[in-house]
């Protein structure tokens, strides 16, 4: 088994004829005995460039099933590739938190290269719901008209809520990952009728834990435990590794990590983000997972990227790019109540010293904030300052 790229132009079409012709394409790699890794033509020439080495540097992969993309978010791509069973092992379950029945339609708005929607995508070529998929590379909820379920980021599910009822009369069921689900979310979905279950989990790992609103309870047949602070786990649904490089996964016979930091809280799963994204400010440690999810609270932010800025003195200093409403008033959310508002959620040691604004953070093929690249834009000046 060797790894084929299987070209993807656009993200998509919202047809449910579009997504079968994909699978189509991906099942025909696959029977010639070869490993899909679907592209995306958003990816820089570097980035195909360095997909297009490691798949023709890799040879035979005996027992993969399966390449997907990840990173990007924090720096250069990473191939994972994972057995059939590690994906095929887990359908029954996310069929059962779905509450999947005969006739239902996926709607699937991540970009096909995404880990996220691939594994639809290997459900669907197994007998699973039908999928749509956007017809260019921005969601617009009217192009799932006709879904049932959704399986997809935060961000995705806003944009579906924000059109309003009439645009997915259909929805009744969401599966929401790639990012955390805050409660204001969750309970505008419920709201309609929409049935919401968000999970936690990595590129490397699959699904780890389910939160049906209570908090993050294991996934069905994982076991987890906290080492030090990190959280491992024992799956049968974790990848094989990587394809030419290393990543954050680390094993320990049966169990394995990916680094993000947890405790367990009454039997729930509590994260607080990855071990080397914590900033070392002068007077505190500052995990970003605890500053974005308080930001994220307050009237008019869309979404928030925390992230450490170099200082001359002492430490790093907490810095803030923000995704803002700018509808809600000719000014939209200003700069002073902001930071006020930000004052009254975070300890002083927590609450960004440096506020830069974007009417669209830029994302990952995923839908996650790129972290990389919105550190170097605000680096080189690229970014407005609040």
């Amino acid at each position: 088994m060797t790894v084929v790229i299987v070209p993807l132009v656009g993200a998509g079409s919202a047809t449910a004829g579009a997504a079968r012709e994909l699978i189509g394409r991906i099942h025909s790699v696959r029977a010639a005995g070869d490993v899909p890794l679907v592209g995306d033509d958003r990816w820089p020439e570097k980035q195909w460039r360095q997909v297009r080495a490691a798949a023709e540097a890799a040879g035979p992969l005996p027992g993969i099933g399966w390449a997907t993309l990840t990173s990007g978010s924090t720096g250069a791509p990473r191939i994972v590739v994972r057995s059939v069973e590690s994906w095929s092992a887990s359908f029954a379950a996310v069929d059962a938190l779905l509450g999947v029945q005969d006739g239902d339609v996926l709607a699937l708005p991540a970009p096909a290269a995404s880990s996220l929607s691939l594994f639809s995508i290997a459900r669907a070529a197994e007998g699973g719901p039908e999928l749509l998929m956007p017809e260019g590379h921005a969601v617009v909820a009217s192009d799932f008209a006709d879904a049932t379920l959704f399986h997809g980021t935060p961000r995705a599910l806003r944009t579906i809520l924000d059109a309003g009822p009439a645009a997915t009369p259909l929805l009744r069921a969401a599966l929401v990952g790639g990012a955390d689900l805050d409660a204001g979310t969750r309970a505008r979905a419920e709201e309609r009728g929409i049935r919401v279950v968000a999970y936690y989990g990595a590129a490397e790992l699959s699904f780890v834990a389910v939160d049906h609103g209570d908090g993050l309870r294991p996934f069905p047949g994982v076991e987890v435990e906290i080492r030090d602070g990190e959280l491992w786990v024992r799956s049968p649904y974790a990848a094989s590794g990587y394809l030419g490089g290393d990543g954050p996964l680390r094993r320990d016979g049966a169990w394995c990590t990916v680094g993000d930091r947890a405790e367990l809280v009454d039997g729930r799963i509590r994260l607080s983000g990855r071990a080397d994204d914590a900033i070392l400010t002068a007077a505190a440690t500052v995990v970003p997972a605890e500053v974005e999810t308080a930001l994220l609270g307050l009237p008019g932010v869309t979404d928030a990227v925390v992230f450490g800025l170099p200082n001359d003195g002492v430490g790093a200093l907490v810095a803030a790019v923000l995704e803002l409403a700018r509808g809600d008033g000719e000014d939209g959310v200003l700069a002073g109540g902001l930071r006020a508002q930000a004052r009254a959620v975070l300890a002083p040691t927590h609450v960004p010293r440096r506020w830069f604004v974007m009417d669209a953070l830029p994302r990952t093929a995923s839908g996650k904030p790129a972290r990389a690249e919105l550190l170097r834009s605000v680096l080189a000046g690229e970014v407005s300052g609040l």
